[in-house]
């Protein structure tokens, strides 16, 4: 599945971003460019959370499906109440 428009963009702009100070400290003796670092885990975050939103959405459609056959083989309970 493609990613969101959103994840592939090459266009940058700055941002403003609430950090623990300490925390961006510990980064900076990690990594020369924090923003680069920041941006790829921003993007595997967004892309995890894509594949669980498509993933819910398929489990969802399988259900339904699945009901929906159940309800050509037997039919609805409901049916049998009808006060038509």
């Amino acid at each position: 599945m493609p990613l969101p428009p959103s994840v592939t963009s090459t266009r940058k702009r700055p941002v403003n971003l609430t950090l623990n100070e300490h925390l961006v400290a510990q980064a900076k003796s990690y990594t020369t460019n924090l923003s680069a670092t920041i941006e790829s885990l921003l993007t595997d975050y967004v892309t995890a959370q894509h594949q669980a939103r498509l993933s819910r959405q398929q489990a969802a459609d399988a259900c339904a499906s699945d009901w929906n056959a159940v309800n050509d083989a037997v039919g609805s309970f409901a049916d049998e109440h009808s006060t038509l």
